[in-house]
């Protein structure tokens, strides 16, 4: 058995039988406006022959060139703590810098400001419903030296 994440096999890697990542699930208070938050942030759009409205309990967004779906789904119990799993998200065009400022304008808030003097870090942001995530710098910005 292996170590790493380098295609060494790791408790059963080699095995045929594996998962993927359907979808990310977010539990919610407002399906549709967080899933509107969303899809502003993320580019992503609605499934066209089963769009989002005010009102529906499950809300799907989706990405159309990967194909990753985001599903926001109703639950009755507010959000009580940290979230134990958030994005790390990075902009597609731009800096980490303009990037933060658009979402805080959808309606981010800022939790933490982690960005280093030497270009590098990330913010920490929330949604409107207070789950966190980080904006970090762009690919074009990191591979740049510093």
């Amino acid at each position: 058995m292996g170590s790493g994440l380098d295609g060494a096999t790791i408790g059963g890697f080699d095995d045929p039988m594996t998962s993927f990542v359907s979808h990310t699930s977010v539990d919610c208070a407002n399906a549709y406006e967080l899933s509107e938050f969303w899809r502003g942030v993320l580019g992503y759009s609605m499934v066209p022959d089963d769009p989002n409205e005010p009102g529906h309990e499950e809300c799907l967004i989706l990405d159309a060139d990967t194909g990753h779906s985001v599903l926001f789904i109703e639950v009755p119990e507010p959000k009580a703590v940290k979230n134990r799993l958030h994005f790390d998200l990075r902009p597609r065009a731009g800096s980490r810098d303009a990037e933060v400022e658009r979402v805080l304008a959808l309606g981010a808030t800022q939790v933490a400001d982690l960005r280093r003097s030497d270009g590098g870090g990330w913010v920490v942001l929330a949604d409107p419903e207070g789950n966190e995530f980080c904006m970090l710098r762009s690919l074009d910005e990191a591979a740049q030296p510093s």
